[in-house]
């Protein structure tokens, strides 16, 4: 599959997650009175899981084991959860942005990110 293909695969697999994520952050603020950075942590770990499966049997079609796979893959979210959860530190608490805008902007830096680390490291095929 070509690279441009299995990105617009990969930005759809994380329409999935990022709806999940978004729902988390927007409940989380609005009515559990969290913090935007730390309602958006929660949102996104819990997106990550939903975008794992898809972007395995979906995405990648990867046929690798999920202890490598996922190992692989979570550590690239890892990095992109600090990024992400910075980011949102940095746009809203500190810069005064308001929360959905700062998310949008860091969503789609995560997805660049994310996107490069699954696919030349994380789902790579040996």
């Amino acid at each position: 599959m070509s690279i441009r293909r299995q990105f617009l695969h990969f930005a759809a697999v994380g329409l999935c997650g990022t709806a999940v994520q978004y729902v988390v952050l927007w409940a989380g603020v609005e009515y559990a009175g969290a913090p935007a950075a730390a309602a958006s942590a929660v949102g996104y770990v819990l997106g990550s899981v939903v975008n794992y499966f898809l972007n395995y049997f979906f995405t990648f079609k990867s046929g690798k084991s999920h202890v490598e796979t996922a190992s692989k893959y979570y550590a690239v979210l890892g990095i992109g959860w600090c990024i992400n959860t910075g980011l949102m530190t940095l746009m809203v608490h500190h810069w005064g942005w308001q929360y959905f805008l700062a998310q949008v902007v860091t969503t789609g830096i995560g997805l660049i990110w994310n996107f490069a680390g699954s696919r030349f490291w994380a789902f790579r095929n040996a």
